[in-house]
């Protein structure tokens, strides 16, 4: 591993107005735009303004409709492993911008945040550039990467807030988790959503994909195909975490699995890599191994990928996030298309089969305005065909970056719950949904589910009078 050299050009004293860190937290959240195409030309001149920072980076890209963060956060733990400085940076957060900066799966603290937002904030006002929250909280990734000397930098790239980070980033692999959709695959339409999720692919780069559909793949290699880059052979398998975790996060750690042998063995040079690596090829060996080297492996043996995984939980907060000193227990999870529900429903039918529930209320509130309400119903209705409970049907406030996105109507989708023969209510706001919950099942061994977005998620822990998750 590399020696960290903490002095860098970016110590030096701050030039300029110096925002305390709550000042800036209401400067991001005042200035949140939709994606316009200025966004490439501005975040192109700060990083030129900055040293053209981005272009050093040793960049990962992870995109698709579910699981981003969770393929990021084992992707590191993975790298960790091997021994590498690892920075991401994620979208959206929950309740501070703090969470969206990771240094080896690490927060972001306070004044690092406040130091890199005020050089943002001044450079941006020295070039006379109208950057928005996107632009700056980008920049300020791309500078604490460098001023971290972190050697891998993994991006999430969202469809809804596209940076186009690759449009000043060269990556060296982009990883695709999973497509939903509502198009059918062969359609010139789903192309086209195809060909959007790999604009940010460059020739050179490798890409990788954990999606299932055939018909998605093969429109996907003949993108990269076209696009001179490396395509790589797509996940099927499962990595095998703990129950139920293998079942609900094993595909997204099998695509970390993948990007991180990629990344070893391809731009990790062979003398630098780990000696304990689990993602590095062996060297061939001629011949049998000695009588030392089999006596050597049964007094030390190796760790294997296997045990690692088992070992391995998910560290990101409200990614279905069992919160068990809470009574009665809660259920965190940020789901809010239909193939992330259908995974939080199948992952409380694993929770019950491993210990019964005693009464299970499910609070949810949207405001993803691609969600299908039929389908969203029938796989409610499949879920409460094998599965007792009932549902509160929350409005969802608007977080900063979301305020164009309506929440549905509780009422409406309440009416449509119960036309399915399936237990429901609509509630005011949070506090009266929780309390509604709280009421329907056991003390100790019932379970509440919040999902549905992330600012349902907010309004839960401003509900525990919490400041972080």
């Amino acid at each position: 591993m590399k020696t960290i050299n903490k002095q860098t050009q970016h110590d030096v004293a701050l030039v300029g107005k110096q925002r305390s860190y709550s000042e800036i937290v209401a400067f991001l959240d005042q200035n949140w735009s939709r994606p316009q195409d200025n966004h490439v030309t501005c975040i192109k001149k700060l990083d030129l303004a900055f040293g053209s920072i981005a272009k050093k980076l040793n960049a990962i890209l992870v995109s698709g409709s579910n699981g981003k963060s969770l393929t990021m956060n084992f992707t590191a733990q993975l790298l960790n492993n091997e021994q590498l400085k690892v920075g991401l940076f994620y979208a959206p957060h929950m309740l501070t911008y703090n969470e969206r900066f990771g240094l080896d799966n690490n927060m972001i603290d306070n004044k690092t945040f406040t130091d890199l937002a005020n050089q943002v904030l001044n450079t941006a006002e020295a070039e006379g550039l109208k950057a928005d929250t996107l632009d700056i909280l980008t920049m300020m990734a791309f500078l604490y990467f460098e001023r971290e000397q972190v050697e891998v930098a993994i991006f999430e790239v969202n469809k809804n807030d596209p940076i186009y980070t690759s449009k000043v980033c060269t990556p060296k692999i982009v990883a695709i988790t999973r497509i939903e959709n509502q198009l059918e695959p062969s359609s010139a339409e789903n192309k086209a959503d195809l060909a959007a999720v790999l604009d940010t692919v460059q020739a050179g780069c490798h890409v990788v994909s954990a999606d299932q559909s055939k018909l998605n793949l093969q429109t996907m290699l003949e993108i990269v195909e076209e696009k001179q880059a490396t395509w790589a052979m797509p996940i099927r398998k499962l990595a095998t975490l703990a129950y139920p975790f293998e079942q609900l996060h094993g595909r997204c750690a099998a695509l970390a699995e993948r990007i991180g042998e990629i990344y070893v063995n391809t731009f990790v040079p062979l003398e630098e890599r780990f000696d304990e690596s689990l993602l590095a090829k062996q060297r061939g060996q001629r011949g049998r191994p000695t009588l030392e080297a089999k006596k050597q492996s049964e007094l030390h043996p190796k760790k294997t990928l296997e045990q690692f995984w088992q070992h391995t939980i998910n560290t990101l907060p409200s990614r279905f996030q069992v919160i068990e000193h809470d009574k009665p227990i809660v259920l965190l999870d940020n789901a809010n298309n239909l193939d992330a529900f259908d995974n939080l429903l199948l992952g409380i039918r694993l929770l019950h089969y491993q210990r019964p529930l005693k009464g299970l209320s499910l609070i949810i509130g949207c405001n993803n305005p691609d969600l299908n309400n039929d389908k969203f119903l029938k796989l409610l209705r499949y879920f409460f065909k094998k599965t007792s409970g009932n549902i509160i049907v929350c409005p969802v406030e608007a977080k900063p970056g979301d305020a164009c996105l309506q929440s549905f109507d509780a009422e409406q989708v309440t009416n449509d719950i119960k036309s399915m023969k399936i237990k429901a209510r609509s509630s005011k706001n949070f506090k009266d949904a929780f309390e509604l919950a709280s009421s329907t099942v056991d003390e100790r061994q019932g379970l509440i589910v919040v999902a549905g977005s992330s600012s349902l998620i907010e309004q839960f822990w401003n509900y525990k009078n919490s400041k972080t998750v």
